[in-house]
């Protein structure tokens, strides 16, 4: 033994992990001195080096360790890892760390480690998951023994391509596309490589970055590329002007649609595999232009559905109104806003919560954009005659629990839903309007008799998607007299208020990723009632919402800002003083 380890035997003071590990008989005291001084030296934390050097017995060390932070020692041989979210940490992140995604819960994700004081590791899936992430102890050897289960269960994922590898992701995403023969199409430009091979590519990448829409747009002189990241549209690619009819075909193979066919707008689906476990639908609606014909693609993933309620953006008191709302076995819950607020997703959180084999659940739409299993899903077809009317007609003779309707427009469609509501019947549906307030007169203008509206609506939810703010964000220093005048209350900033503004780096979107809901939560109580049926106005119900603790989308927004989520160009660009 060197001079070196020697001196570091007789001059480390044990503590912590070490400590606990002698004082437990785990291991000795010049042993531990040893392991400090060496894992020191090669710049790794003493967990695992003990590990790597099988220096301990696993699950003394695993379960010392659990006494010493604190952390739940987990026997991951007794979970059930089918619906864990592996592909929220890549094979090679998973692999280098040595650790395994177990569950999410809200905004955590909880993962398994055999040393949780491997910060770096912990950090690094932090950052590319986006999520908080808490460890769980789980012995070393079991846990190489799932991770190498997880890859080998996960090792056709999307995830896993890489850039290098995007030869072979194109081939294999592009087996698995729902699309038609192409030997059967007489354009003969639809098969050529160069042209299948871009639109796979782009329709990959939408996917990685979570885009909701994908715009394929011909001009004179150049076409473009557009995807709508967290709901603002960003230029991905310009491909040569004389390729804008060679795409347009390929997508409308995909889609099924008529290439033949370019004076009249078309409108189709398709379905991409991602993996074994998950595939990715797209909406796909076309629209001649002067220059070609422009190409949209809506991303659905069926898999929004099941985040949970508390990750929509609720804030508590609204999820508990909501979710009594929701739970009651009739009446109407009413959900507003302009198209892309995430009316959908709202309304099929709730009817997951619902789904049940006790339930009859039925749904028209125009169109359906989010499968799912257990529903009975219909898209309204008028040219067909099978309107949202016609439709709600026949579910009242299908003995059902629930009904969504995907839009009211008119009175005939109003009236049938009111009457389900008031019939024993639970009814969701959406309004555009632009509060909550507004929703109640817009029945009434559509003809709805107002005591017919307080007898049958039980909530009424106005929403808007704001942009959450990246963890590069930075303070954002705001005087005290602006923050009053965009709403905030001496009050609110005699709080400590700390306000943050987007800075951007190379992994987010101009300093923002992801989104979070803001919400008008409004449950019709009986002073609501009474100003309804006098023929309050709009101004009204809104005053006496206020009056009950009802906050605005504005003040919402005002909420999410001072919290951290959003920044205050953003809340002014989703809503109004």
């Amino acid at each position: 033994m060197n001079t070196n380890a020697k001196t570091a035997k007789t001059t480390i003071r044990l503590n912590g992990l070490a400590r606990r590990l002698v004082d437990a008989g785990v291991i000795n005291i010049t042993a531990a001195q040893q392991a400090i001084h060496t894992a020191n030296h090669n710049g790794t934390t003493l967990l695992s080096y003990l590990i790597g050097n099988k220096l301990v017995p696993l699950d003394r060390l695993a379960s010392t360790a659990a006494q010493e932070f604190g952390i739940p020692l987990v026997d991951i041989n007794a979970l059930d890892l089918k619906e864990a979210p592996f592909d929220l940490i890549s094979e090679k992140l998973l692999n280098r760390h040595k650790l395994l995604p177990i569950f999410v819960r809200g905004k955590t994700l909880f993962v398994a480690t055999a040393d949780p004081t491997n910060q770096l590791a912990l950090n690094e899936v932090s950052f590319n998951s986006g999520l908080i992430v808490e460890p769980l102890i789980v012995m070393a050897d079991t846990l190489e023994m799932a991770i190498e289960s997880a890859g080998n269960a996960q090792h056709t994922s999307f995830d896993e391509f890489d850039e290098d590898d995007d030869d072979a992701a194109l081939s294999a995403l592009e087996a698995d596309v729902d699309a038609r023969d192409t030997e059967s199409v007489d354009d003969s430009s639809v098969d050529e490589a160069p042209v299948v091979r871009f639109v796979t590519k782009i329709l990959i990448d939408a996917i990685r970055k979570g885009a909701s829409d994908i715009h394929f747009e011909p001009y004179e002189d150049v076409y473009r590329v557009r995807y709508r990241l967290d709901g603002m549209l960003t230029q991905v690619a310009t491909p040569p002007v004389q390729m804008a009819r060679r795409i347009a075909s390929r997508l409308k193979v995909m889609a099924e649609l008529d290439i033949a066919e370019r004076r009249v707008p078309q409108d189709g689906r398709m379905k991409m595999k991602i993996s074994k476990k998950k595939s990715m639908d797209f909406r796909v609606s076309t629209l001649p232009t002067l220059f070609g014909e422009k190409i949209v693609l809506r991303l659905l993933d069926s898999s929004v559905t099941k985040i949970g309620i508390e990750m929509l953006g609720f804030e508590s008191k609204q999820q508990k109104d909501f979710l009594e709302a929701v739970n009651k076995p009739y009446g109407m819950v009413l959900v507003t806003g302009p198209t892309g607020s995430g009316k959908t997703v709202t309304l099929y959180t709730a009817l997951n919560i619902l789904n049940n084999e006790g339930r009859n659940i039925s749904t028209v739409e125009d169109p359906v954009e989010i499968r799912v299993a257990g529903i009975n899903q219909v898209q309204q077809n008028i040219k067909a005659g099978l309107t949202f009317a016609k439709a709600l007609r026949s579910f009242l003779r299908q003995d059902p629990d629930v009904i969504m309707v995907g839009e009211i427009r008119d009175l005939e469609t109003a009236d049938i839903a009111i009457k389900a509501a008031q019939t024993g019947h639970l009814v969701l549906s959406t309004l555009h309007t632009n509060d909550a307030s507004e929703s109640i007169t817009r029945l009434a203008q559509m003809g709805v008799a107002a005591f017919n509206i307080i007898s049958a609506v039980n909530i009424v939810l106005a929403q808007r998607l704001v942009r959450v703010l990246h963890k590069c964000k930075q303070i954002d220093e705001i005087p005290s007299a602006a923050l009053q005048e965009i709403g905030y209350s001496e009050e609110d900033i005699a709080k400590s208020l700390t306000i943050y503004a987007p800075t951007g780096c190379s992994t987010c979107n101009s300093g923002y990723r992801g989104r979070s809901g803001i919400f008008e939560v409004m449950p019709i109580t009986t002073e609501l009632k009474s100003i309804i049926l006098q023929g309050g106005n709009a101004l009204k119900i809104a005053a006496q919402a206020r009056s009950e603790g009802i906050i605005d989308l504005r003040r919402a927004a005002l909420n999410k800002a001072s919290l951290g989520i959003t920044g205050l160009t953003e809340i002014n660009r989703v809503t109004k003083d």
